[in-house]
C-alpha cells in the first residue's frame, strides 16, 4: 500500500496535495472506506467524536473531504461475516481512512478482523492515517501511548521500519513536548519521527518523505 501517515488529518494544501499524489486522481473522483475502530480503544474518545469522523463534520476530517463516496468499515464486526462479503468492499475504495485512537486496540482488531493478512495484497491502495491510524502502521509505539488495558504490549504491525509520535506540541496535551519526544525517542529502539498535526509522512516502495506546514523532528534511533 501506500502511505500517507498524518498526525491530524488532511490539515493543509500541502498534505491534500500529497494526498491527490498518491491517488494518481482527484478526491472527488475516489471511493473511501473509513475505519473509526482505533477510537473505542482511548479513554478520550466516545460515540460522539467517532460520529465526527464518521460524518465529517469536525476539524481536518478525512471523511469529509469531498469523496465521491464514503463507507464505513467496523472491524469489530469483520470477524462475525464472510470474509467474501467484507474483502470486495475493500478491493473497490481508492483510500482507506483510518482514525486515531488508541493504535493497539487498532492493531488487535487489524489481525482479528483479517484485514491485517490482506494488506500486502493491495498494493494499488492508500492507507491515510490520523494519530493512532498512522502508529499501527510501525513496529512499535512506545509505552508512552498505550491506553487500551488489554494491550499485551506497545508492539503494532511494522509496515514500516520506523516509529511515530504524534500531535507534537498540541495545546493540552502536556505530554506531547519536544522533551518527551526526545525521551521516547530514546527509549524506542527504532529510527523515528516526531510530527506536529501540519506534518505527514509519505510513503512509497520504503521511501519516506516529510510533507510538513508545520513543526516535525527525524530521531536516529
Amino acid at each position: 500500500m501506500k502511505l500517507l501517515l498524518t498526525s491530524g488529518g488532511v490539515t493543509n494544501p500541502t498534505i491534500h496535495a500529497a494526498l491527490v499524489e498518491l491517488l494518481g486522481k482527484p478526491v472527488e473522483q475516489s471511493k473511501a472506506l473509513a475505519i473509526p475502530t482505533a477510537q473505542w480503544g482511548h479513554p478520550m474518545c466516545s460515540p460522539v467524536s467517532a460520529q465526527g469522523f464518521v460524518a465529517g463534520d469536525r476539524e481536518a476530517s478525512m471523511a469529509g473531504l469531498g469523496w465521491q463516496s464514503v463507507g464505513l468499515l467496523e472491524l469489530t464486526a469483520l470477524p462475525h461475516i464472510d470474509r467474501e462479503r467484507w474483502l470486495p468492499w475493500v478491493q473497490e475504495a481508492d483510500v482507506v481512512l483510518v482514525d486515531g485512537g488508541d493504535a493497539t486496540f487498532l492493531h488487535h482488531w487489524l489481525r482479528e478482523s483479517g484485514l491485517a493478512g490482506v494488506l500486502p495484497s493491495l498494493t494499488d491502495k492508500v492507507w491515510v492515517g490520523v494519530s493512532a491510524g498512522s502508529m499501527v502502521m510501525t513496529p512499535r509505539i512506545g509505552e508512552l501511548f498505550v491506553e487500551w488495558n488489554g494491550a499485551p504490549d506497545d508492539r503494532t504491525l511494522g509496515v514500516v521500519d520506523f516509529a511515530i509520535f504524534p500531535h507534537l506540541d498540541y495545546p493540552g496535551f502536556d505530554e506531547n513536548t519536544m522533551e518527551w519526544a526526545e525521551r521516547w525517542a530514546s527509549t524506542i529502539g527504532l529510527p523515528s519521527y516526531a510530527i506536529d498535526d501540519q506534518t505527514a509522512l509519505r510513503v512509497v516502495d520504503g521511501q519516506v518523505e516529510v510533507v510538513s506546514e508545520g513543526n516535525w523532528r527525524h530521531f536516529t534511533g
